[in-house]
């Protein structure tokens, strides 16, 4: 297969009658050999789920404080995504602490093995970080979780601007720990 151009893409929101679509995607990363220590969810957990699971996955993925975006080919196909939680002031974040001002979380990162590396993930994190700076009330930071043994991960986020926080979380059953990174707004 030859690879396409990533300019071929189109880096746009999920609609909310493209749940089919959501659902493969999930289950594709779910399938990845990284999914273990990228997603906190299973592929058996997830292939388990509903139609209306998804349905209504795919209709929040458009709400006013969620964005998720993808990379579609001229084929229609889903090359990869990304997800933008806003988190509002005042709010408690998914560890229990409170959030000091409104800011944005990143999750669910994935782009197919055959689609890295050639600018895809970029121009995704482009999408969602222009989405997130125009948010209302202002976001004054991004931020995500990479697990520690994620090299990969952690090497693209650093190569987008991402820092290390300090702030680690136990997410996974492994022993391994999640690292936050973040961006501060430009």
């Amino acid at each position: 297969m030859e690879m396409e151009h990533p300019s071929n893409h189109v880096i746009r929101p999920v609609r909310a009658d493209e749940w089919r679509k959501v659902k493969e995607l999930r289950l594709a990363s779910l399938a990845d050999p990284a999914a273990p220590v990228a997603f906190l969810d299973t592929l058996e957990g997830a292939s388990a789920q509903p139609d209306e699971f998804w349905q209504e996955r795919a209709t929040n993925a458009q709400g006013p404080s969620v964005r998720q975006f993808v990379a579609e080919g001229p084929d229609g196909a889903w090359a990869g995504n990304v997800v933008v939680l806003i988190e509002a002031e005042g709010a408690d974040d998914v560890f229990g602490n409170r959030i000091a001002s409104p800011q944005a979380h990143i999750v669910g990162v994935f782009v197919r093995p055959e689609y890295r590396g050639i600018g895809l993930t970029e121009r995704l994190f482009a999408a969602a970080l222009d989405w997130a700076w125009a948010q209302e009330p202002r976001v004054n930071r991004v931020r995500l979780l990479v697990h520690e043994d994620n090299p990969r991960a952690r090497g693209f986020y650093r190569k987008a601007g991402f820092v290390l926080t300090g702030f680690t979380a136990q997410l996974t059953d492994d022993g391994g720990l999640d690292l936050e990174m973040e961006i501060l707004r430009p």
